[in-house]
């Protein structure tokens, strides 16, 4: 992706001389969201100016760190909404405080309360999370920072029209690649915030605690009507599950179809949610939802036990084949290397993306994925589970597998995906190769692979990834 050339610092005049009211005094800082653009700026950036302030934003996924932005700032808000977005924030502050040591730092979004102690101890003035745009107007304000146990705030705010003029344009951000190979300028908006399932694996009920926030489907759909008529030909829905309030998603669904029948949509849903309601499937594919990604995280009921997944296999298999009868393309998740998975699991995994012809529906990244277990989670409450202390490199409680051939097989796994990513390979070449892996390591032979990979189907042109 090309870098824009010009600094994205708002071209309205300073409305006071106020302290953190001229354009730049604020810098907003977005690390990485999932190849998409990042929301995670275009909120607070929307709230600051509804407040009188003129942030200048920076998203690291397309620029390169600017001293210059740095330097002229007195505030800088860091969105750290995923793990790899908090390593390099943490990169980020290291550098900030050597070019303005004086500047305020703070980081807001899901990771940065959970890593409240060691942002603190590195140096941060203070960590926002749950709604927290309100709080960082505050902040902004001139108000204290809340204490860490008063980070994360959690009460449905008035949100406002969503402003990105500050932002890179589609072009600069993942693209839809259609069955057919063409690609298409992606937009990104979101129903909801939070979530009222409580996975144990999963960073936000640490954060939200089962509740979900909902955003007002007139400021939900004039984001998107802006985002297409700026040229987005797709809109990825980023809840972390579309269907927590499936009256209000799906009214935004259909809204969108019916707006503006032309453009597809992808939406990530949870299996028991998509068994849940009659028809539902079957309606997604005429609204023209491109794809669905759905975390079947594993086929080991054990594990997704432990995990306290809302499914079971059993869903796992009646959602795969509801959805291909409805010709409704589906993008599965998996986390395959936890502490309860065995080797057989590991077989049994890559035999039913095999049989169910889904080995182009599914990232080969995704058989790479190793759980993680950041400070706060709510799998450090199993004390039969062998999570040690906090690893500060990786910001992830250490694990080991009592059986070393899966830790050996993760590695082997994850420099194998890396090599085929590098090298462009083809999805059912790196498969081929994963399964044979997967086979020797739990002693058994590799047999032939006897089915069709499967027709291609619609994704995003950046891996999901966490």
């Amino acid at each position: 992706m090309t870098a824009p050339s010009c600094h994205r610092i708002s071209s309205r005049p300073r409305q006071s001389s106020l302290p953190l009211r001229g354009a730049g005094d604020i810098l907003l800082v977005s690390c990485y969201e999932l190849g998409h653009a990042p929301h995670g700026l275009a909120l607070p950036l929307s709230f600051l100016r509804g407040a009188g302030f003129n942030p200048s934003v920076l998203d690291l996924s397309i620029d390169a760190a600017d001293d210059e932005l740095i330097a002229a700032a007195q505030l800088i808000a860091i969105s750290v909404p995923m793990h790899t977005a908090l390593r390099i924030g943490v990169r980020l502050l290291e550098r900030i405080r050597r070019v303005n040591p004086t500047c305020q730092v703070g980081f807001f979004g899901l990771y940065a309360p959970l890593n409240a102690e060691y942002l603190l101890g590195l140096g941060a003035g203070w960590v926002l999370g749950g709604e927290s745009e309100s709080a960082l107007v505050a902040i902004a304000q001139g108000a204290p920072p809340p204490p860490t146990a008063d980070a994360v705030t959690l009460a449905k705010l008035r949100f406002p029209t969503i402003e990105r003029d500050l932002l890179p344009t589609t072009d600069h951000y993942a693209k839809l690649e259609r069955a057919d190979g063409s690609e298409h300028a992606a937009g990104y908006a979101e129903t909801s915030r939070g979530c009222l399932d409580k996975c144990r694996h999963c960073p936000i009920p640490a954060v939200y605690g089962g509740r979900f926030f909902v955003i007002d489907k007139k400021v939900v759909l004039d984001d998107i009507g802006r985002q297409i008529d700026a040229g987005a030909e797709h809109i990825s829905f980023g809840d972390p599950d579309f269907l927590n309030g499936p009256g209000h998603s799906l009214a935004i669904a259909r809204e969108l179809h019916r707006r503006w029948p032309q453009v597809s949509f992808d939406v990530t849903t949870q299996v028991s949610h998509l068994l849940q309601h009659d028809g539902l499937i079957e309606e997604l594919a005429e609204l023209n939802c491109a794809f669905v990604v759905s975390a079947f995280e594993s086929l080991s009921d054990t594990v997704l036990s432990r995990l306290h997944k809302r499914h079971r296999r059993a869903g796992i298999v009646e959602v795969t084949r509801r959805s291909r009868a409805a010709g409704l393309a589906l993008r599965p998740t998996f986390v395959p290397f936890t502490p309860w998975t065995t080797a057989d699991d590991l077989c049994d995994l890559i035999d039913f993306i095999d049989r169910e012809h889904l080995v182009t529906n599914v990232a080969p990244v995704q058989l790479s994925i190793r759980l993680l277990v950041p400070p706060g989670s709510l799998l450090l409450a199993d004390t039969d589970s062998g999570f040690g202390e906090l690893d500060a490199p990786t910001l992830s409680h250490h694990w080991v597998h009592d059986d070393p051939r899966v830790d050996s097989l993760q590695r082997d796994i994850a420099s194998r995906v890396e090599l085929a990513s590098n090298n462009d390979e083809p999805v059912a070449e790196t498969f081929g190769a994963l399964t044979e892996l997967i086979y020797r390591a739990a002693g058994r032979t590799p047999i032939a692979r006897v089915s069709a990979p499967g027709r291609a189907v619609p994704r995003m042109t950046e891996p999901w990834f966490c």
